[in-house]
């Protein structure tokens, strides 16, 4: 990936997801696994996955939403994690094996076109793993393939940018220092599903029916559960897609915005649970 590859935080396709987006993520898995735990944990709770069923986990990452669906639907049930990253894929694989947890499995595959022998599925589940499809309606489509007559899918996506600072606030910070370009609606990309209308016609359009939603809002730990505002700062840079922009340029530049935005997580740490930042998610159910 080159540097101009990430000038806009919302162009990450498939195929970086595969490669350099992946590698990202792994590289930084505490960091980002820990920052979203607080909303997989409520997108767990909301589904209440129940022993024997089966359950397809689009967008699995790391694996550990995975592994809890896993279990959960114990001992007759079991998950499957599939994820268009390799490097994630086989860390997932380990973790579950160094787990003990039996029932989880993982593939690498693209929800778009996979086909599945276990298909079709009693649940489907994405904690913020569909936002970057090119084609969603075919996306979901897809899915709505695997998922058995009535079967519930439980999604937790990003709501408005204006409803998280976490994001906000870093990339005020960014604006600053370098031109960023304007983000383009509903293209794929942390808050592609921001617009629940928009949702709502993809559900729709892809089959699914008796769509549903609540909001979470909370604190969520930027870096991590206990991060410090420099391991906030080294998270953000090296991680999040606003701070990555930053590092194309010189290091003058990097080392000014890195001083402003420990200034901001400095504000916001909080002893024992770190830099606790305010967000916004939607927990979107649907049926087939």
């Amino acid at each position: 990936m080159t540097s101009t590859d990430v000038h806009n935080p919302q162009d990450l396709k498939t195929e970086d997801w595969a490669g350099d987006m992946g590698a990202t993520w792994l590289a930084n898995l505490s960091g980002f696994e820990g920052m979203i735990a607080p909303i997989g944990k409520a997108l767990l709770a909301r589904a209440g996955y129940q022993a024997g069923e089966t359950v397809l986990d689009i967008g699995c990452g790391g694996g550990a939403t995975t592994i809890a669906i896993a279990q959960s639907v114990a001992p007759s049930g079991h998950a499957l994690g599939i994820d268009i990253s390799p490097d994630l894929k086989a860390a997932a694989l380990a973790r579950a094996a160094a787990a003990g947890v039996e029932n989880a499995h993982f593939l690498c595959a693209d929800a778009t076109t996979v086909r599945l022998q276990d298909a079709p599925f009693d649940r489907l589940c994405s904690r913020f793993g569909c936002m970057f499809f090119e084609d969603p309606a075919a996306a979901f489509s897809n899915l709505h393939g695997l998922l058995r007559k009535n079967g519930r899918i439980d999604l937790a996506v990003w709501a408005a940018p204006r409803d998280n600072p976490w994001m906000m606030d870093m990339m005020a910070i960014v604006k600053t220092y370098i031109d960023v370009p304007p983000a383009i609606p509903r293209a794929p990309g942390p808050f592609a599903f921001e617009d629940l209308d928009y949702v709502r016609d993809i559900l729709d359009a892809s089959g699914f029916k008796d769509m549903d939603v609540v909001p979470h809002e909370g604190l969520q730990p930027v870096g991590g559960a206990g991060a410090s505002p420099q391991t906030a700062v080294d998270f953000a840079l090296n991680s999040i897609a606003q701070g990555r922009l930053v590092k194309t340029t010189d290091a003058s530049i990097t080392l000014k915005a890195g001083q402003d935005l420990h200034d901001l997580f400095a504000r916001h740490h909080v002893p024992q649970k770190g830099v606790m930042m305010r967000g916004k998610a939607w927990l979107v159910s649907a049926r087939a």
